[in-house]
């Protein structure tokens, strides 16, 4: 049998483009990691994958993971657009190339590894994994103070 991991992501950014942060949380049998980083000039969605890019390279073995992410983008991304972006040699349907194309091919090699279900919560809206993630994502920012 599979492990299960609930993991909750989240990024922010202080400006769009500006200096940003990633957060997630990884739950496992009762056992809890938080993970957060930043980038001095980055973008929201940049921090978005950065944060489920920094979760699954934490796992150390396959498992059943539930990734929760307040991101639109992060979400249709890798449910919807991902293979059609494949298909065209990492193109939109409008022929122009994927943003963010480094950070979706990390991405993708790393969700072979893993059975993921896809989970959209709404941001801001009281959920604690979320809000948690959204902490440690600014925790992240406000470390670029102290560098």
């Amino acid at each position: 049998m599979k492990n299960i991991v609930v993991v909750y992501t989240d990024g922010a950014c202080r400006g769009n483009p500006g200096p940003g942060g990633w957060g997630a949380i990884l739950n496992y049998q009762g056992l809890e990691k938080e993970l957060f980083g930043a980038e001095k000039h980055t973008t929201n969605n940049r921090m978005e994958l950065m944060a489920v890019i920094k979760a699954l390279e934490n796992l150390k073995y396959s498992c059943l993971v539930e990734l929760y992410s307040d991101s639109s983008y992060v979400l249709k991304g890798i449910t919807d657009w991902l293979p059609n972006w494949k298909k065209r040699g990492w193109k939109t349907a409008s022929k122009t190339a994927v943003k963010n194309e480094d950070l979706w091919r990390r991405l993708d090699e790393l969700i072979t590894n893993h059975q993921i279900e896809w989970l959209w919560v709404k941001g801001h809206s009281g959920n604690i994994g979320n809000e948690r993630a959204d902490q440690l994502a600014n925790k992240g920012i406000d470390s670029l103070l102290f560098l």
